[in-house]
C-alpha cells in the first residue's frame, strides 16, 4: 500500500489538474458561443448565395466561365486541410488528418500530385512528417474571430493557380458542426466549382414561386464577378464550420477530463483513508504491544 505522502501528493495534483480543465471548459464554452453565432448567421447567406449562382449559372450556360469548366486530365490536385493550431480537443484533428490521409492515397494511387495549403498548425505537422508538399500555411487563425478577408486573400491564391494550370482541381476538407456531440469531417470541391442542382424539394413543389433574377447588364458579366466570391464564401463557410467544431470538441473533451479528475479522487480518497486507518491501527499494535511487554 503507498504511504500517506504519495497519496496526498497524487490528489493534490489531481485536484490542480481538475482546475486547469474547468478552466479551459469555460473558455471553450465562451468562445463557442461567439463562433456559433457567426456560422449560423452564415449559413442562410452561403445558402441564398448558392441559390441565385445556379440560377445565373443556368442561364448562362455554356459561357459562364472558365471557373466551372473541368479539365481534361487531372494531374495536379491542391487539397485545403482545416485544423486546428492546439490540441486538447478530443479526436478532432485525428478525424480531420485521416481523411486527409486517405484523400492524399486515393489521389496518389492514381498518380495525382497533391499539394496542401494548411489552415492550423496540426494539419501543417502532419504534413510535414508524412513529407506531402505545402504550398502555404495559416496559423493563429483558427480558434479565433476569422475575418472574410483571410479567406478572400487564400481564395484568390487559389483561383489564380487554378487559372494558371498550377492546379486542375482544388478540394476544400474541414469539419462540419452538427450539434454539440458530433462534429464530421467533410470533403468539398473548390474549383472547378461544382454544378449547383436545383434542390429537391423545390422540384417536387411545382406550386411553389421560383424567383426570376433581374440581370443587369449579363448573367455572363454578374458570374464574372460572383464565381470568385463563390469560392470565397465556400472557402470561408469551412473556416467558421472547423472554428465551431474545435470549441465544441474541446468544451466536450475538457468536461470529460473533468469527470476522470473527479473518478480518480474518489478512487485516491477512498486510498488514503484506507492508508490512514491502516497506519493508525499499526501504531495502536505498537502501543498495545509496548504496554503488554511492559507488564511482562
Amino acid at each position: 500500500m503507498p504511504s500517506l505522502k504519495d497519496v496526498k501528493a497524487k490528489i493534490s495534483g489531481v485536484k490542480k489538474t481538475r482546475q486547469i480543465t474547468k478552466a479551459m471548459n469555460m473558455v471553450a464554452a465562451s468562445r463557442l458561443r461567439g463562433a456559433q453565432l457567426a456560422m449560423e448567421s452564415f449559413r442562410p447567406y452561403a445558402g441564398k448565395f448558392a441559390e441565385v449562382l445556379g440560377s445565373l449559372a443556368e442561364r448562362a450556360g455554356g459561357e459562364a466561365g472558365p471557373l466551372i469548366v473541368p479539365k481534361e486530365h487531372v494531374k495536379k490536385v491542391c487539397f485545403v486541410l482545416c485544423t486546428s493550431d492546439r490540441g486538447l480537443c478530443g479526436g478532432f484533428n485525428t478525424n480531420a488528418i485521416h481523411a486527409a490521409e486517405d484523400f492524399v492515397k486515393k489521389q496518389k494511387a492514381r498518380g495525382v500530385e497533391v499539394a496542401l495549403v494548411c489552415f492550423g498548425k496540426k494539419g501543417r505537422d502532419w504534413a510535414r512528417k508524412n513529407k506531402v508538399r505545402i504550398v502555404e500555411t495559416h496559423l493563429g487563425i483558427m480558434g479565433t474571430r476569422i475575418p472574410f478577408s483571410t479567406a478572400a486573400k487564400s481564395g484568390q491564391k487559389l483561383i489564380d493557380s487554378f487559372i494558371n494550370g498550377d492546379f486542375d482541381e482544388i478540394y476544400v476538407g474541414y469539419t462540419r458542426f452538427v450539434s454539440m456531440a458530433r462534429q464530421t469531417p467533410v470533403l468539398q470541391q473548390l474549383l472547378p466549382i461544382p454544378a449547383i442542382e436545383k434542390r429537391q424539394e423545390v422540384e417536387a413543389a411545382t406550386d411553389q414561386y421560383l424567383p426570376e433574377h433581374i440581370c443587369e447588364p449579363s448573367a455572363q458579366v454578374l458570374l464574372e464577378q460572383l464565381l470568385p466570391r463563390s469560392v470565397f464564401i465556400m472557402l470561408f463557410s469551412a473556416l467558421l464550420e472547423t472554428s465551431t467544431s474545435e470549441h465544441a470538441a474541446r468544451m466536450a473533451a475538457m468536461d470529460n477530463a473533468t469527470k476522470a479528475c473527479n473518478d480518480m479522487l474518489d478512487v485516491l480518497t477512498l486510498t488514503y483513508n484506507k492508508a490512514r486507518q491502516a497506519a493508525i491501527t499499526k501504531e495502536l499494535m505498537d502501543i498495545v504491544g509496548g504496554a503488554e511487554a511492559l507488564k511482562g
